[in-house]
């Protein structure tokens, strides 16, 4: 079974070009028209191409995990959005029973019209020369289809898809910037997996900001692990015993809450004897004991402008858009609570 690029190399004519004509939309005379049919009479398309393309009022939903509030959070936030446009949602936990891979093949199989990834694998790219990349390229196959996608907080520079993001580098200066403000000089970072985007991000606000007040971004203040609060309670143990920081950055308020436990187990203090400041203001962070200061991401902003964008590339009557870029990145907000105070003297 053939797929749109196929068809369009038969035609003699662009992937975009065989959409109009699928979507019935504008801009293809008569004659272009004649020859793709004549193309898909011949050669079906595969179900994958003709389920991104037809029109069912439906989309996919794509997220790493819900055990972190932030994703079911950007869900329910994109649901609504989609939903007050006329769409339905099909909601998909990629490290659940299924991969992600495999949860795009179920929802083009069941006829969505385009999907939204929030964190995709793509993000999640070990750094050149550590380990090769996981396989990913059937993000361009279906880009080659014609599928329309928007990522979220996982933008690939070379992939041609839009997407919606806070601004990573920006939260990790804005909480080292924070903790110096505060007079903390030896400030380390309870960190995400190495290969993991946001966290490189953030590792890089977090040494401009040491750097802009003169303190060395020392190796030894990085400490990575899997994210959530074990992870963060493993990060904070190994800092605790070899680096001697006055307080830390997390890479998300679940390792946040997994790093003052483990401050706590040692008898320790937060703040009065380590200052932690958390990323994504998660409900649980205004209830923990002490209230976490954290960044907070504008989710409600954020889904609004990944679902808007999405669904104008699906509307039938707007201009044909695959050949353009978009990227839209927002601020994250300092959140200040009572996990960070000055350092003992």
């Amino acid at each position: 079974m053939a797929g749109l690029s196929e068809i369009a190399r038969v035609s003699g004519v662009s992937v975009s070009t065989v959409s109009r004509v699928l979507n019935r939309r504008a801009g293809v005379n008569e004659e272009t028209r004649q020859r793709v049919l004549a193309a898909l009479t011949e050669m079906p398309h595969t179900a994958r191409g003709m389920g991104a393309l037809r029109r069912t009022g439906v989309i996919g939903l794509l997220v790493p995990e819900l055990s972190n509030p932030v994703f079911p959070a950007f869900a329910e936030a994109l649901e609504t959005r989609a939903s007050r446009s006329g769409y339905a949602s099909l909601l998909c936990n990629t490290t659940a029973a299924m991969t992600e891979e495999e949860y795009v093949r179920m929802l083009l199989a069941r006829g969505v019209e385009g999907m939204v990834f929030v964190s995709p694998e793509v993000a999640n790219v070990e750094p050149a020369g550590e380990h090769p990349p996981p396989a990913s390229g059937y993000y361009d196959r279906l880009l080659a289809d014609g599928v329309q996608m928007v990522f979220v907080n996982g933008g690939a520079p070379s992939l041609e898809v839009p997407d919606v993001a806070v601004d990573e580098q920006l939260a990790g200066y804005t909480a080292t910037r924070h903790l110096l403000e505060l007079g903390h000089r030896r400030i380390g970072f309870v960190c995400g997996p190495a290969h993991s985007l946001p966290s490189r991000l953030k590792k890089a606000g977090w040494a401009a900001a040491l750097e802009e007040f003169g303190c060395a971004p020392a190796a030894s203040l990085v400490a990575h692990a899997p994210f959530g609060p074990a992870g963060g309670t493993e990060a904070m143990g190994r800092l605790l015993d070899t680096a001697g920081p006055t307080a830390v950055i997390c890479s998300s308020d679940h390792m946040a809450l997994g790093a003052m436990r483990e401050v706590h187990s040692r008898g320790l203090s937060v703040p009065s004897d380590i200052s932690v400041v958390g990323f994504d203001d998660i409900p649980l962070a205004s209830y923990c004991s002490p209230a976490l200061t954290t960044l907070a991401q504008p989710i409600e902003e954020m889904a609004r402008a990944a679902i808007d964008e999405l669904l104008q590339r699906l509307a039938p009557d707007q201009p044909d858009r695959a050949s353009e870029t978009y990227s839209r990145v927002f601020r994250p907000s300092l959140v200040v609570r009572e996990s960070t105070a000055a350092p003992r003297s």
